[in-house]
C-alpha cells in the first residue's frame, strides 16, 4: 500500500524549489571561479542571495520528505539528498565560516543535475495525477 499525501501541496512545494533552483543557477552564471564571490561587493551579495535561496531549498526538501514519509525523494537516488539538506543547516548555522568554493561547486558541478532531477520528480507527479 502506497503512503497517501497531499500530491498538491507537494506540486506546490516542488514548483518553489524549481523556480529558487533556476535563480541559483542564474545568478550562480557570473562566476568563472570561487574568487568571483569574494572580490567584489556585487559577488558577495549574489553569494549571499544564492546562500538564501539554498537554505529556502533545503528546508523545503525537508518538508516534502515530513509529507511524504520520505518516500518520495528516496526514488531518486541519483541525487544526495541528505546533502542538499545538510547545506541548508549549514549555511544557517554556520555561514561565518562558509567558503565561497562550497558554493562554487556546488553552482558548477551540482545544481544542473539537481534541476534536471526536480524536473523529472515534478513531471512523473503530473503524469501519476493523470492516472
Amino acid at each position: 500500500m502506497e503512503f497517501m499525501y497531499d500530491k498538491s501541496l507537494v506540486i506546490d512545494i516542488l514548483d518553489q524549489i524549481i523556480e529558487a533552483i533556476e535563480i541559483v543557477k542564474e545568478r550562480c552564471a557570473f562566476a568563472k571561479k570561487e574568487d568571483d564571490f569574494i572580490d567584489t561587493k556585487e559577488g558577495q551579495e549574489k553569494l549571499d542571495s544564492i546562500c538564501m535561496k539554498l537554505i529556502a531549498v533545503g528546508e523545503s526538501l525537508k518538508k516534502i520528505d515530513h509529507i511524504t514519509d520520505k518516500n518520495l525523494l528516496n526514488k531518486y537516488p541519483q541525487i544526495e539528498w541528505k546533502k542538499i539538506k545538510g547545506i541548508r543547516d549549514f549555511i544557517s548555522h554556520h555561514y561565518f565560516d562558509l567558503d565561497a568554493n562550497v558554493i562554487f561547486n556546488i553552482c558548477q558541478n551540482h545544481i544542473d543535475e539537481l534541476l534536471k532531477v526536480l524536473k523529472l520528480i515534478r513531471a512523473d507527479m503530473d503524469i501519476k495525477n493523470e492516472n
